[in-house]
Parts: structure tokens; sequence; C-alpha cells
């Protein structure tokens, strides 16, 4: 009998174990559960305690953030179409990894009670839109004013959520988007290069958003540096949106940067703000990287893209523009990119520099061996360190299953490199294979886009003066060149815009000079 009143007993605490459960216990179980069920789950789900790490150490741009119980009919029903969107942007397999932060919190868990109260959720689900870094600590309430926390309110299916986060952020992304391989995976394939046409797209948009965040243009050297960047890129960058985009911020540059000092305000309807241009168009930025993806978040990327923007220019200017080619990109990367030690070394590069370009031949060249120095530089850095990307690691380009006949002789130590053939590599390589797929698609300009943009364009009075051949692409303005450039030098001569040497920054290996333009009309016309 005794036995048997020992299994009673046991009997009896267990029910009453059972029974002293409380609504947080039984959602702990629960939640052990179902992560063993929703492995494949792709939003993260946050609670009060990792709430704001998470945020805080997210790399994405941004978030969105959904209030749910998990007793709510609709929110599981809701469940299916969010990870549609999630498995966009969340987890390993991620096709736009780094781009939106798709997480999830549980209001009916005790524990999240008070984190459900600072965003006011009033109903289920209920989502939200910010910066991953606005959410931590932060909190929403319907009276509150100038919050850059926002309500998602177009989210009931996952078409109409991933229709509105296209808006917030000008993306094309589509629910059947696929993840892209790595396309750096057969090295020997040249035809890969066609993807960095949309890689250079979304540099170009970088760079300018992070001279609007940084609000970097802010005297008449950076204006006078910026300016002479755009006219490079008015006359050869490889997309033409981007050309035109260039071209309307060239032309209105006196009207939003006036003396030097830029407008940043984004006023509804201003004209006169640095931020109402769009460099590369609205479609722009996209939001992630093709050619130039890393296999990881921090690698690759805008960096890249920046590196085949330089070089897509440097193959693209003729023997006269050289000099000023070299002079713009050098005094770009000086005053804008704002990884330091990255600017000082490719500043100190420039200025080695001893004697000018004369040839086009010869910036396409420095760029492509300076490319080289900061990957071994890097190389040494991340092997030693571990931060490099492992599935690209750094290397010298190009290799030889891309280019075999660039290399004439080889070591472990030393290459003997046939620089002939190298520039006809780079030519090739980053001229008319990088933008096979616009040819592939058929853009072109007509003879009519050509003569509009010639007739409206006209160079800002304070900007800088450009070389001939880039002053003729600055009215083309994204056009195709060749006979019709013709009708461009007419209009140039007739209006006077001469290439003056007196106004290019001069790098050599002790100085450093910078002739700037004059400020009034009388004072320019004494320099012509």
């Amino acid at each position: 009998m005794s036995l048997i009143h020992l299994f009673l007993l046991l009997g009896l605490l267990s029910l009453e174990a059972a029974a002293s459960f409380s609504p947080g216990s039984r959602s702990i179980l629960r939640d052990i559960g179902s992560n063993i069920a929703d492995q494949k789950d792709n939003a993260i789900e946050l609670n009060a305690t990792n709430f704001d790490s998470v945020f805080q150490d997210s790399p994405a741009k941004y978030a969105v953030l959904e209030f749910f119980a998990h007793w709510c009919p609709a929110c599981r029903n809701y469940k299916p179409h969010y990870e549609k969107v999630a498995r966009l942007f969340n987890g390993a397999d991620a096709v736009y990894p780094g781009v939106v932060l798709m997480t999830r919190v549980d209001c009916a868990i005790k524990m999240n009670v008070k984190l459900c109260d600072k965003f006011s959720i009033n109903h289920y689900p209920m989502l939200f839109w910010a910066p991953p870094k606005r959410f931590v600590g932060g909190s929403w309430g319907p009276k509150q004013e100038k919050n850059e926390i926002s309500v998602v309110d177009e989210w009931r299916t996952a078409d109409l959520l991933l229709n509105w986060i296209n808006k917030q952020i000008g993306s094309s992304y589509g629910l059947d988007d696929q993840k892209l391989g790595n396309l750096l995976s057969n090295i020997s394939d040249q035809e890969q290069i066609s993807q960095a046409i949309f890689d250079i797209e979304e540099a170009t948009e970088e760079a300018f958003d992070i001279i609007l965040a940084h609000k970097a243009i802010k005297s008449s050297e950076t204006s006078a540096s910026f300016i002479r960047f755009l006219q490079l890129l008015v006359a050869h960058h490889p997309s033409r949106r981007c050309r035109t985009g260039s071209a309307e911020i060239l032309v209105n540059f006196d009207d939003i940067c006036p003396s030097g000092e830029c407008s940043y305000d984004q006023e509804s309807g201003a004209k006169d703000s640095l931020r109402n241009f769009h460099i590369c168009g609205k479609d722009v930025p996209r939001g992630y990287y093709r050619f130039c993806r890393g296999s990881k978040n921090e690698t690759r990327g805008f960096s890249c893209g920046l590196w085949v923007l330089m070089h897509s220019l440097s193959v693209r200017i003729e023997d006269g523009e050289s000099q000023f080619a070299f002079t713009a990109i050098c005094d770009f990367i000086n005053n804008f990119f704002m990884c330091d030690d990255c600017r000082r070394h490719f500043h100190d590069m420039c200025l080695s520099v001893k004697t000018p370009f004369k040839k086009a031949r010869d910036i396409a060249l420095w760029l492509w061996s300076t490319h080289n120095k900061v990957n071994e530089r890097l190389k040494k850095d991340e092997d030693s360190l571990g931060t490099g990307d492992p599935k690209f690691p750094k290397m010298i380009w190009p290799p030889k299953q891309l280019c075999p006949s660039c290399y004439l002789s080889s070591t472990e130590k030393n290459i003997d490199w046939d620089h002939d053939q190298v520039y006809k590599f780079l030519k090739k390589y980053y001229g008319q294979k990088l933008v096979s797929v616009y040819k592939k698609n058929g853009e072109s300009v007509s003879k009519e886009e050509v003569i509009a943009a010639a007739e409206e364009m006209a160079v800002p009075t304070n900007a800088l003066v450009v070389p001939v051949g880039a002053a003729l692409a600055i009215a083309l303005a994204s056009c195709a060149f060749g006979a019709l450039a013709c009708y461009w030098r007419t209009q140039q001569k007739n209006r006077k815009y001469n290439y003056n040497p007196h106004y290019l920054k001069r790098y050599n290996s002790n100085y450093m000079v910078m002739n700037t333009f004059s400020n009034t009309e009388s004072e320019r016309e004494k320099e012509r």
C-alpha cells in the first residue's frame, strides 16, 4: 500500500505544479515548442530583454516591427504574409541582406507588456517602420510630434507590405525575387561584370547620400571638388540615369549651393535643397548589390561599387581629359570618402604622381595599379585580423584566368605585366562588357533628346570650367557620343566655355596647389 500511496502523492504534486504555472510560464513552454516547430521563421522574435540590443547591433538601414498576440487568430493568419516579406531580408538565405530588419514582439507574453505599452498598442497586429537605431529606447504615441517611428498603414497582405516598403526606400523588390549566386564563382567569365552596372548606380547614389548625411559640401574647396566630379559623371558615367541626374544637379548648383554653401533642408516642394535631387533617378537606391555583393553584410558592397565606377570612368575619357579626371577622382575621395585611413592612403598615392597625365591610357593604368596596391595592403590586414570576406579574398587583378595575355611572367612574389594588354583588357572589361546589359535592353538616345539637352544645358556660373571633352558631354547629359557631339561642340564655342587649366588642382610629389574659380564675372574675364 505504501508504494501505491507514493505514486498517488507524486501524481498530486505534478497536478499542483501544473496548476501553479503562471501565464508567463506557459508562454515559455509554448516558445520552446514553437522554436522547434518554427525553425524556418525569418522574422526575428524580440522580447523586452533583447529588444534594444538587436536593433542597436543591426547593420540594416531600415526595420519593420510587428506587435502581435499569439492567441489572436488574425495574427496567426497574417504570419505567412509577414514571413514572405521577411525571407527577402532576414536569414542566411536572404535575397537582399542588410536592407530591412523584419522583427516581431508577442504582446501576450507578460514580460513584453510594458514594451507594448510604450508603443501604445491598442489592436493586433500593429506594424511600425524606422531605422533600427530609432527603436532603441524608442516609443510611439498617436499624439507624438516629429517621431521618426511611423505606423505601417498598408500591411494586410505580403504584396501590400512589400509595396509599402518599396515606396519608402525607392526600391522595386518582388516577392518572387531569388537570391543571386556568387557572381565571381567563375572568375574566368568576363560577362559577369555586366551585372556591375547596377552596382555603379547604387554606389553613386550611396556616395551622394553620404555627402548629404554629413553635409560635406561646406566650403569653396569642397564645392569645387563636388562640381568637378559631377562634370566627370555627366560626361562619362556608364549609366544614362546617373548622367542625367548629375547634369540636373550641376545646372542647378548655383541655386542650391550659393558661394559653396549648400542647403540641405527638405521642405515640401522646395527646389533649392540638395536633398531634393536624385543623382541616379528615383529608382535608385535599390538597397542591394549584385556583382559587388559580399558573403557578409559588412564586406564589399559600396567600396567595390565605387572602385568599379572609378575604373569605368578611367576607360571612357579621352587623352585631353586625363589630368582633369585624375584631379576630379583624387579630390572627390579626399573630400568625401569618410573612411579616414582609406582616404589618407589614397590621397598619398595621388600626391606621389610627379607629372601630369597626358594620355587616357596613363590614368587607367595608374588607377589599376593603385587598386592592386590597396588590395595588397588590405589583404595583409584582413588575413591577420580575420576580417576579410572568405568567399571574396583580396587578390591581384586581373587574375590569370581572366586575362592570361596580361601576364608576361609571374612568380609568387613578382608579376611582369604586359601593360598594353592590361589596358586593352581594362577598356573592354570596364567599357563594353560593363554596359552590355544596357545594350541588350536597347537603351539609346534620340537626336531630338541630344539637341534638347544641348539647348537647355548651361554650366553654373560658379562652377569650374571643364576640359573640352568633358564639356561636350555635359550638354549631352547621358546621350550617345559620336557624330551628334559636333552639335554640342558648336554650342560650347558659342557660349565661350573654354577649357582653362588654371582651374584645376594639380598634384605632384612635394606640394598641392589649388587655383579656384573667381567669384565675379569681371575676374573670370581677366583670367580668360
